[in-house]
Order: C-alpha cells, then sequence, then structure tokens
C-alpha cells in the first residue's frame, strides 16, 4: 500500500538523515556516502521509524 501523497518527500532515516525509498513493505534508506541503508516496516500504512525494529538489506 503506497504512502500518502508528499509523506515521502518530508521522512528520511532517523540513523543518518538521507532520503527514504519506499518498497513493498518497508522503506530503504538511499544513503550513498554511508553504509547505512537501513530498511525501515511498514505497517498497516504506517512506516515504523525506529533504528531498533529496522533491519540490514542483504
Amino acid at each position: 500500500m503506497p504512502l500518502e501523497a508528499g509523506l515521502l518527500e518530508i521522512l528520511a532515516c532517523p540513523a543518518c538523515h538521507d532520503p527514504l525509498k519506499e518498497t513493498d513493505t518497508e522503506l530503504v534508506c538511499t544513503a550513498e556516502s554511508t553504509e547505512c541503508g537501513l530498511a525501515y516496516p511498514v505497517r498497516d500504512g504506517i512506516p515504523v521509524l525506529l533504528v531498533d525494529e529496522a533491519r540490514r538489506p542483504a
């Protein structure tokens, strides 16, 4: 389920503050200059932007 229009534009990775990109079930950090790359889950249309809930993509 896509996020509300404009929401992705104002969200940033809580760990490194870089922009996020949306996938089917999560928001992924787009950091190129750092090794962040955390993936945050989206549950029931609500992004869970907690570093403790994030996973490192393989």
